[in-house]
């Protein structure tokens, strides 16, 4: 079982849709996929369920439905992580649902982190629950992946979910915002990685908790919602586009980037920056689906699924299987990366 998390501390990318849309391709395709909501925005358990299910699910009776209610003991101090009841979209499909009152976790996080360094067993407790919680739901399921979704911070919530994976995706959109957002992620999550692996060294001796690597292992970024013009970005977006590989290799992999005024970047050792199209590390550059994601949202399904008698007509077929390429060729990189068999069938 490999764990990936979708991370950009910059909202409005598009990183909710992505899990979501990649979660349902592999599960179409026989890859038995957890998804795990971290944000506390819970808009990825919107996504995936009605409303009436959301008010079942956020009823406060003390049933271990939410990713809040796995922790609830652990915030009362009373006991230890709940495991989750996983809610089954379909056989291949599960979902730890996320809640709003995720958030109150944050304090109790970043209350503990320096007390790791102490030795302290429950403080242990406290940073793993994600990961264990993540470990009990994919047991139950037999999970071969499982996709985190994260809110748009550096928050502590989101320092133990990143823990928690194994690999990290890099959602971005192509604008000055988002490239930012990128310059104070990648030096966060090798501070994170180190701060972690520092921790693990002082892990109380004969202790039973399952400890996750943290490796968070950058696999690569997808630009996601540009507009295009004969299949290719307009030249505003286009500029960013052509800054984000140079940028990806100097914050998120640390390695040196040259630049001289009017010229091509180059790597430490002298060799061109590749351009987006041919960067190993660009998993993808997704098209801006337009009016598939409001028939989508209403149909309560991804916007590849869309048939006939859910508004996609005319011009939207061509669109859904474009789309749907699109996302198997993601999922394809993604999985190669993550080292799982995509598709299965």
């Amino acid at each position: 079982m490999k764990s990936i998390a979708f991370f950009n501390n910059k909202g409005g990318v598009g990183k909710t849709s992505l899990v979501y849309h990649l979660a349902w391709m592999y599960a179409e395709h026989g890859v038995r996929v957890l998804v795990a909501d971290l944000d506390p925005q819970a808009n990825l358990t919107a996504m995936f369920l009605d409303e009436d299910r959301l008010v079942s699910l956020w009823s406060d009776d003390g049933e271990p439905r939410t990713i809040h209610d796995c922790l609830r003991p652990l915030m009362a101090r009373t006991g230890d992580i709940l495991a989750p009841v996983v809610e089954r979209l379909k056989p291949e499909l599960g979902l730890i649902p996320g809640h709003l009152a995720l958030s109150r976790f944050e304090d109790l996080l970043s209350e503990n982190w320096p007390k790791c360094l102490d030795g302290q067993e429950a403080a242990f407790r406290v940073l793993t629950a994600f990961h264990r919680i993540i470990l009990a739901g994919a047991r139950e399921m037999s999970a071969d992946l499982v996709l985190i979704d994260v809110g748009p911070n550096l928050g502590a919530i989101n320092r133990s979910a990143l823990i928690a994976a194994e690999q990290v995706v890099l959602p971005l959109a192509p604008d000055l915002f988002s490239l930012q957002g990128l310059r104070n992620l990648g030096p966060t999550l090798r501070e994170w990685r180190k701060g972690w692996k520092k921790r693990v060294e002082e892990v109380p001796a004969g202790t039973s908790i399952e400890l996750p690597s943290g490796e968070m292992q950058p696999v690569g970024y997808v630009v996601m919602q540009h507009s295009v013009r004969e299949s290719r970005p307009v030249k505003a977006y286009q500029a960013w586009v052509d800054r984000v590989p140079g940028v990806y290799r100097e914050v998120v992999l640390g390695e040196t980037v040259c630049r001289i005024k009017g010229e091509p970047e180059r790597d430490g050792v002298g060799q061109l920056i590749p351009s987006p199209g041919d960067d190993p590390y660009m998993l993808a550059l997704l098209r801006h689906y337009r009016s598939l994601m409001p028939l989508a949202m209403d149909a309560h399904k991804p916007m590849f699924l869309l048939r006939a008698a859910d508004g996609a007509i005319g011009s939207h077929i061509d669109a859904v299987r474009a789309c749907y390429q699109d996302f198997k060729a993601l999922a394809t990189r993604i999985a190669a990366h993550a080292d799982v068999t995509f598709p299965c069938r």
